[in-house]
């Protein structure tokens, strides 16, 4: 690829970029598709070209969920020590190779790249979580049941299925597979097929470092037909989807036709409910950093701003302010803030959203449409506000861009229900002073997760997920969430 003479690649990556086409990744070996056909991959920020990704069938993707079944025997059978100590080495080569994978994802997604390190990091930290959490777990529990000696036996599933999207590549990935591989499960990941890159490189990684064969296997190719293939497999014994709820309705229906457990982490429109005893203009520098953080390309981001109607006029220009500020450029530019969203078809979901949204009635008081950079020719936008009608198209589907709907409210129980108006349910937060009414608010929320005087908030410990529309079958990040990748067998022996 040809980038301005400013940015510059690492060797390592400009080696990794020469290897193409990329092929999947599975037992061990590249994995390519018997057809040939390739699927064209492109730098957000500059359009240029990045690579080819090889296309896989239906029936590749199946041979990938056998060798992950295969292999789960070899890997169930470690001990718990053995297996940890390998994924501690997989953990500490990924946190070498930290600004390599960051360059990578910040090319493929679109993602600044200090941003992308820090995703990176998070991978590791994720993985060494689960890693010690899996130490003290303990597969067989006594249960005290008169007359009879019981326990309950924990045993990992077996191969598990994994759909990313393309907003956090890397650092999903981590939150998937890091808990299924600490309790003895095989993963088989299908990547974006816009942000399939790090993936390859993290499964090419493992084999570099030991991690047995078969263990971390990666398929890539298109969501209608490598995905699809994947969560319809019936001899995956658990499904990961993080995306659309459009598209996680289809998984789960293919995963309850073969009757296999599914996760589903899903889209939000996030609320910020800002009351008026708040330093105002730090509470909006934290909201506009929010909304442009990843150029608002994240579901639990805080898109529906509803601001106490004593504060809302000053808000609102401190916000403009803050928003006039924001530097938008190419992801290595290190003085970039905002880069562009992920490709041409966000681009243009993002301002059809705003044209929708305008023409049936909301108002836009500041920015909006599409943005320019010198000398690139990038999806880029420009940030927006948005107000009116809250029955708005803008204010109650996922845009996934950076568009926040800002409105007024007077009451606290207003301003609840004006948050809990939605279909989604995923990731709200309360901004206050009062730290009686915070948690009064937080707990009001019908919302996974309701943070108090701050947004998007990602704790190793506290579990992370959505209700209505915005999840499904636990969250992740949590204890709670290892125990999901370990099934139960009730033991009973009767005493005469």
């Amino acid at each position: 690829m040809s980038l301005p003479s400013q940015f510059k690649l690492l060797p390592e990556v400009v080696q990794f970029l020469s290897g193409g086409p990329f092929a999947g990744f599975v037992g061990g070996k590249d994995y390519p598709s018997s057809s040939g056909v390739l699927i064209a991959t492109f730098d957000p920020g500059s359009s240029e070209k990045i690579g080819d990704i090889h296309d896989l069938s239906p029936a590749e993707v199946a041979g990938a969920v056998d060798v992950a079944n295969q292999a789960f025997v070899q890997w169930a059978a470690l001990s718990q020590k053995e297996r940890g100590a390998i994924l501690l080495k997989l953990a500490d080569a990924v946190e070498s190779r930290k600004a390599i994978i960051a360059q990578i994802e910040a090319l493929e997604a679109g993602k600044i790249e200090a941003q992308a390190q820090g995703d990176v990091q998070n991978f590791v930290d994720t993985m060494r979580y689960f890693v010690k959490l899996a130490e003290g777990v303990h597969t067989r529990t006594k249960l005290d049941v008169p007359g009879h000696e019981a326990w309950v036996h924990k045993a990992p599933w077996g191969a598990c299925g994994f759909i990313f999207p393309w907003n956090f590549p890397f650092l999903l990935i981590g939150w998937g597979i890091s808990p299924a591989l600490a309790a003895g499960n095989t993963v088989v990941i299908k990547p974006a097929e816009d942000t399939s890159l790090s993936a390859i490189y993290l499964a090419r990684l493992a084999k570099e470092v030991g991690v047995p064969d078969g263990v971390i296997n990666v398929v890539t190719g298109r969501g209608q037909t490598a995905g699809a293939a994947l969560s319809a497999n019936p001899r995956i014994k658990r499904m990961s989807f993080t995306g659309s709820p459009e598209v996680g309705q289809m998984v789960a229906e293919a995963c309850g036709r073969n009757l296999v457990p599914v996760k589903l982490e899903l889209g939000g429109k996030g609320a910020a409910v800002v009351f008026d005893d708040v330093d105002v203009n730090a509470v909006a520098d934290k909201l506009v950093g929010a909304i442009t953080f990843h150029t608002g390309q994240v579901c639990c981001d805080a898109t529906r701003w509803f601001v106490h109607s004593k504060i809302y006029d000053q808000f609102i220009e401190r916000c403009k302010e803050s928003l006039s500020q924001v530097k938008i450029g190419h992801p290595l530019d290190p003085t970039s803030q905002m880069g562009p969203v992920v490709n041409p078809r966000q681009r243009a979901r993002v301002l059809g959203y705003q044209e929708r949204g305008q023409a049936t009635g909301a108002q836009c008081i500041y920015g909006g449409g599409a943005a320019t950079v010198p000398g690139l020719n990038g999806n880029y936008v420009k940030p927006a506000l948005l107000t009116g009608p809250l029955d708005n198209v803008a204010a109650r589907e996922e845009i996934f861009g950076p568009v926040a709907y800002v409105a007024k409210f007077d009451t606290e129980a207003q301003g609840i229900a004006m948050a809990n108006d939605t279909d989604y349910g995923l990731a709200n937060s309360v901004w206050t002073n009062d730290n009686a009414r915070a948690a009064r608010v937080a707990e009001a929320m019908v919302v996974g997760n309701s943070w108090i005087n701050a947004h998007n908030v990602f704790a190793h410990g506290v579990p992370y997920g959505g209700v209505k529309k915005s999840g499904l079958g636990g969250g992740v990040l949590s204890p709670d969430v290892l125990m999901d990748y370990y099934r139960s067998t009730s033991v009973v022996r009767p005493i005469q």
